[in-house]
C-alpha cells in the first residue's frame, strides 16, 4: 500500500503523517509512507485543502486530521 501525505510541511501535515503511520502499523499493513510537498504535485491530485491523505493514488481525505482510530477505518476501507 502506498500512503501519501500531501501538504507543505505544516504541523497538521506532520500530525497526519504520524497518525497514518500509527494506524497502518496497528492494522499490520504492508505500506510505504511518503510526504509530498511539491505544490504542482499536490494540485495534480485535485487537492485544494491540505493536509490530504492519498492511498494507492486515491484521495481519501483533505483539509483535516482525523484520529488514529478514524484513519484505521479509512485504511481498512
Amino acid at each position: 500500500m502506498k500512503i501519501e501525505i500531501l501538504g507543505t510541511g505544516c504541523p497538521k501535515c506532520a500530525l497526519l503523517g504520524r497518525h497514518a503511520d500509527e494506524a497502518a502499523r496497528a492494522l499490520g499493513l504492508d505500506y510505504e509512507l511518503f510526504y509530498v510537498k511539491d505544490l504542482p504535485a499536490i494540485l495534480a491530485h485535485g487537492v485544494m485543502s491540505t493536509p490530504a491523505l492519498v492511498v494507492d493514488g486515491v484521495v481519501k481525505l483533505q483539509g483535516h486530521v482525523p484520529t488514529v482510530r478514524g484513519l484505521m477505518e479509512v485504511l481498512k476501507g
